[in-house]
């Protein structure tokens, strides 16, 4: 075979490659085929498993990571609980922490509210009171709706009227002996004195 190569002149000049076809070497080989068909496909097979391992891992890692931003961060054993951090007992209405506990133990949380909230609760539980009757702790009835407590005052005559007794009368005198209070000066009118009149 021969090639002709151009030179800088413009002038070219012929090359000769000698024919080598009759050299063979038996330790040099080549493939059968172009392309290894088999080896493709699982090179394929492997790396479609290897991808779809990975995009599970990171799904569930995304998913781990997401549940505990949720959470918000774990407080410090030092730390101390939301109780711990609110003011002493009394709160001011609408401040963190503030609300009533009802006679039946209820816990109403009124942090944020208007102001007649605190009364409107209240209100409700004496309502509840005068119209149920009143009960302890322990569920037992301490007390009577207003009108079941009137029927049994008027039922049991409690309110009996008391005989007006005659006033010893001093013999000498004539006159009656019976003692007044009066408030003094000292105690600033809590105190009676008695006084016989």
């Amino acid at each position: 075979m021969s090639k002709i190569a151009a030179n800088g002149n413009g002038r070219g000049h012929i090359t000769e490659t000698p024919d080598v076809s009759h050299i063979k070497n038996v330790d040099v080989t080549h493939e059968a085929s172009d392309v290894n068909i088999s080896g493709i496909v699982k090179f394929v097979v492997g790396l479609t498993i290897f991808g779809i391992v990975i995009q599970v891992l990171v799904w569930g890692i995304f998913n781990f990571l997401n549940a505990q931003q949720q959470k918000g961060p774990q407080p410090g054993p030092m730390a101390m609980t939301e109780q711990e951090r609110l003011p002493p007992e009394p709160r001011l209405q609408a401040a963190k922490g503030f609300g009533v506990k009802l006679e039946n133990g209820q816990w109403v949380p009124l942090e944020n509210s208007e102001p007649q909230a605190e009364y409107r609760v209240l209100r409700e539980q004496w309502e509840q009171t005068l119209n149920q009757g009143a009960k302890d702790q322990s569920g037992k009835v301490v007390g009577l709706p207003i009108d079941q407590a009137m029927q049994k005052v008027l039922e049991d005559n409690v309110l009996k009227s008391r005989k007006q007794e005659d006033s010893p009368k001093d013999s000498s005198r004539g006159t009656q002996d019976y003692e007044e209070g009066m408030p003094t000066a000292a105690s600033s009118g809590r105190e009676a004195e008695k006084r016989k009149q």
